[in-house]
């Protein structure tokens, strides 16, 4: 049977992933495959020779390409087969394993290409900033990830950014004229995880109204983040992993396949090899996802990035700038919510125009904020007004800004009609 993934390609300056072609029981069987046409098989001629009599001379032909390898068997006596099924030609990601005669090939990511990289770049990429040796080590992998659209599982406590990452990746990618489809996999309800990821044909359960795509197809051409995905059903595990090796989906209800072109990222603030190791996830689909570790330092290993991240936060709220004994006092927090818990207070200090006090947990504590900056000498509707003028320019701010402009989406958003808030934004500029 003949297969073939079409490879995505727009031009770029960056290469692929390399690599490497391991024989499975031969820890000493290896071939690094970094770009040009590489001969696998048993004559002498090829670039990977193997010795199995069950092996043809020149057996197969590899390509480097963006999602990981092309394979082109070159009319062999026994065949290429992959899941069971003889193939012809195809795209296969890192994890994959094809089997020759008799021999077994594991075709993995070249791990080793990321510690030989320098991160001696940039202080920022793209919309992430932060000058920390840490971080400037980040940018210097997602700018290798570049010219390619293997699978990358992104690590992290909360609030490090990690969707962001993953924004950041679909925008610098060969996919990046694509959708960005980010579903939370902690936030689904169980009964309809699957009807979430793959759709679902009209009346195929209760509520099924009318058919639907998943988020799979939503992304088709695109990339997909999967975030939280250790908070994945077991039972809905194997789905996943079936979509992500064959690159096909069944909507609930319905019996025929649909082709997807889909690039998968992933992210998780939880130890998924303790997950595998007490059977809550799959080791095949870990693997799977698993080609490429990103991981996502805390705040408090990058203290350093602080000013320069208030700076950032600051600016899109047009605030003034900071002063320097203020900066202080947020370099000087613990920060147990990251990132996220900064932008928080920053936004905090904007519409109360005091530094929130310090929390012990990841949520900013509104109530106590408003209890530190609150002044009983000044009457209450003059106080009133301050914090509801405050308020309404941040949050106009924050509307139009992650609206990109679009008033209509911003007016959709914030439930206002849209001559009344194009009317609050002209008074407000």
């Amino acid at each position: 049977m003949e297969q073939s993934t079409q490879t995505y390609g727009r031009g770029t300056s960056r290469t692929p992933l390399p690599v490497r072609i391991r024989v499975v029981g031969r820890s000493d069987a290896a071939y690094l495959v970094t770009g040009g046409v590489h001969i696998i098989g048993a004559g002498r001629e090829a670039d990977l020779m193997l010795t199995d009599e069950t092996v043809s001379r020149r057996h197969l032909e590899l390509r480097l390409v963006p999602e990981g390898i092309q394979i082109l068997d070159l009319g062999s006596h026994n065949g290429t087969f992959y899941q069971g099924q003889r193939v012809h030609r195809m795209v296969l990601s890192p994890g994959a394993r094809i089997q020759l005669g008799r021999a077994e090939l594991s075709i993995e990511a070249d791990d080793d290409s990321f510690e030989r990289l320098s991160p001696d770049c940039a202080d920022r990429y793209g919309d992430m900033t932060g000058s920390s040796p840490v971080m400037r080590r980040v940018y210097a992998m997602l700018e290798r990830l570049e010219g390619s659209l293997v699978s990358v599982l992104i690590s992290g406590e909360s609030g490090t950014g990690k969707e962001v990452v993953a924004r950041t990746i679909h925008q610098h990618s060969l996919v990046a004229n694509g959708p960005f489809v980010a579903v939370n996999c902690g936030a689904l309800e169980r009964s309809l995880v699957r009807s979430e990821l793959f759709g679902h044909a009209r009346g195929s359960f209760t509520g099924a109204v009318d058919s639907r795509c998943g988020a799979f197809e939503a992304a088709t051409n695109g990339t997909l983040f999967l975030d939280e995905i250790g908070e994945l059903p077991l039972d809905t595990q194997p789905v996943l992993l079936r979509a992500l090796e064959t690159g096909r989906i069944q909507r609930v209800g319905e019996t025929d396949e649909r082709k997807v072109k889909v690039r998968v990222l992933a992210a998780t603030n939880r130890n998924l090899e303790d997950l595998v190791r007490d059977g809550k996830f799959r080791e095949d689909l870990y693997y799977r996802l698993l080609v490429v570790r990103l991981a996502l330092p805390p705040l408090r290993d990058r203290r350093a990035d602080i000013p320069e991240l208030v700076r950032q936060f600051a600016a899109e709220l047009a605030l003034p700038a900071i002063a320097d004994e203020v900066l202080a006092q947020f370099e000087a927090r613990p920060w147990p919510g990251n990132v996220r818990e900064l932008r928080n207070a920053v936004h905090a200090y904007a519409v109360l125009g005091t530094l929130p006090p310090a929390t012990t947990n990841t949520d900013l504590n509104l109530e106590n904020a408003l209890r530190a900056t609150i002044d009983l000498f000044t009457p209450y509707a003059e106080l009133k007004e301050q914090f509801l003028e405050r308020f309404l320019s941040v949050y106009l701010q924050l509307l139009i800004a992650h609206t990109k402009g679009n008033q209509s989406e911003a007016a959709r958003i914030s439930g206002m009609d849209r001559s009344h808030l194009n009317r609050v934004l002209r008074k407000q500029s």
